[in-house]
């Protein structure tokens, strides 16, 4: 079994900065790819806000470049989203988002697993 759990998020104000991180767990055989994806409102799809392929550049969506960075720490197997400049338009709970091929999996690619999510809000 592979887990995806989260640690940060929380209360910031506009312009200000929170950290989030995602570790990766269990029977891992091969991560392919470890982001980020956030729903802002209930109901609402989730959409990607960054994700990082291994060995490859990470990605970002239109509303949070310039603002987040996100990284891995390949050894730890973990993720982490720096936002920064936060706008209230950037509340929403944040997903962390792994493409991960379990230890026996006979398929060729990755699974997908997610984290139970995380609450962030910034106030005006």
């Amino acid at each position: 079994q592979v887990q995806l759990e989260e640690f940060g998020g929380g209360l910031a104000q506009a312009g200000g900065s929170l950290r989030l991180s995602c570790k990766a767990s269990g029977t891992i055989f091969k991560i392919f790819s470890l982001g980020w994806y956030r729903r802002q409102r209930p109901g609402q799809q989730r959409e990607l806000v960054a994700e990082i392929p291994t060995g490859e550049s990470p990605t970002y969506s239109d509303s949070v470049k310039e603002r987040f960075s996100i990284s891995r720490d390949n050894a730890k197997n973990t993720v982490t989203l720096e936002m920064n400049n936060l706008k209230p338009e950037d509340t929403g709970v944040y997903y962390c988002n792994g493409e991960i091929k379990p230890v026996g999996s006979s398929i060729g690619v990755g699974c997908e697993y997610w984290g139970p999510g995380t609450q962030v809000t910034v106030s005006v």
